[in-house]
């Protein structure tokens, strides 16, 4: 069974094209770039840890009394900057979600125009597939009336 599903292989998602254009614009500028992996990093495991051993080296060593003013105003400095970091990522992240939904919206617009047109088409075959016998009928209210043969003959 594990043979079968190694054969199997499932192919990724083919990448939204308007995503992958966002992507390339932002790609251009240095600003964008450096904002991206300043987020990336910041949103990281080892932020945490070298945070950690900073302030532990910070205080294990000494570098100043208690209760640590430059410390407390480099972290409150890096906070500010930080949360920049993560506005600029918000709006990205906003940014992102608008294009999709412009994306779907126009695609929503293109399958109600669709719709409308198979409908049209659908009633127009509607009318062409009814045969006169059936439209006699609607006329008659459902008397059958005499027709005449291709000979000239009443049936």
């Amino acid at each position: 069974m594990t043979v079968a599903r190694q054969r199997v292989r499932r192919r990724p998602p083919e990448p939204n094209p308007a995503l992958t254009r966002h992507a390339e614009e932002r790609a251009r500028s240095l600003q964008n770039r450096l904002a991206d992996r300043i987020t990336a990093l910041a949103g990281s495991m080892t932020f945490v840890y070298v945070h950690i051993i900073w302030f532990g080296c910070w205080i294990a060593f000494g570098v100043e009394d208690y209760p640590f003013g430059l410390l407390t105003m480099i972290v409150s400095l890096e906070a500010i900057f930080l949360s920049t970091f993560v506005l600029i990522s918000q709006n990205r992240a906003d940014a992102k979600r608008q294009l999709i939904a412009d994306q779907q919206w126009q695609t929503v617009q293109a399958e109600e125009r669709q719709n409308e047109e198979l409908l049209a088409l659908s009633r127009q075959i509607l009318d062409v597939v009814r045969s006169p016998a059936d439209a006699a009928t609607d006329v008659t209210g459902g008397v059958p009336t005499a027709r005449r043969r291709d000979d000239g003959t009443r049936s």
